[in-house]
C-alpha cells in the first residue's frame, strides 16, 4: 500500500472530530480518516464510510465450511471407513451436525480474519507516530494531498474554523 502525505488536525474532544469530519465530507473531499483512542458512534457516516464488505465474505466461507462438512462427514462414514454399527444407515446427518457447525463457523472465523488481514495490509511495520496523544485522549483528522480538493491553505483555514488545537504535516502515513 502507498505511504501518503498531508495534514493531520488534533482536536480534544469527540464532537469536534464528528463536526470537523462532517465540514470535509460536504466540502468534497474524498481521501480523509479520522484517528480515535476509541470507537465513535457516527464517525462513519461523517467519512462517508460505506458498509463493509467483510460480512459477504464470511457468509461464503461459512457455506464453504457447512459444504465441506456434509461432504467431509459422508466421505469418511460412507466411504473411507464404512463400519455399519447396529444395522444403522452409514451416513446419518443428525450424528454429523456438530461436526458439520464447527466446520461451518471454522472456516467462515479464520477466512474472515485472513481476509480482514489482506484488506487492511495487516501487520504494518513502523507505524507513523503522528501525536502519541491521538492513542489515548486526542483525535485527528487526517487529510490526504492526493485529494482532488487538497490545497493547504484551505484545509488549515477549514480545521482553525473548527478549533483546531494543532496541525501537523505527515510524510509517509
Amino acid at each position: 500500500m502507498a505511504k501518503s502525505n498531508g495534514l493531520m488536525g488534533i482536536w480534544d474532544q469527540e464532537k469536534d472530530i464528528l463536526k470537523v469530519a462532517e465540514t470535509f465530507k460536504n466540502q468534497g473531499f474524498k481521501k480523509f480518516d479520522a484517528v480515535t483512542p476509541y470507537p465513535v458512534h457516527g464517525m462513519e457516516e461523517a467519512c462517508g464510510i460505506e458498509r463493509s464488505w467483510i460480512p459477504y465474505v464470511t457468509f461464503v466461507a461459512g457455506t464453504l465450511g457447512l459444504l465441506f462438512g456434509l461432504w467431509f462427514t459422508w466421505w469418511v462414514s460412507a466411504v473411507d471407513w464404512p463400519i455399519n454399527v447396529g444395522g444403522k444407515p452409514m451416513w446419518s446427518l443428525p450424528a454429523f451436525v456438530p461436526v458439520i457447525f464447527e466446520l461451518t463457523i471454522l472456516f467462515a472465523a479464520l477466512i474472515s480474519v485472513g481476509t480482514l488481514f489482506a484488506a487492511c495490509s495487516l501487520p504494518k511495520h513502523d507505524p507513523v507516530v503522528v501525536d502519541p496523544d491521538l492513542t489515548s485522549h486526542k483525535f485527528g483528522l487526517f487529510i490526504d494531498e492526493k485529494d482532488p480538493k487538497f490545497d493547504a491553505i484551505q484545509v488549515e483555514s477549514l480545521m482553525h474554523d473548527h478549533g483546531v488545537e494543532k496541525i501537523h504535516k505527515v510524510e509517509g502515513y
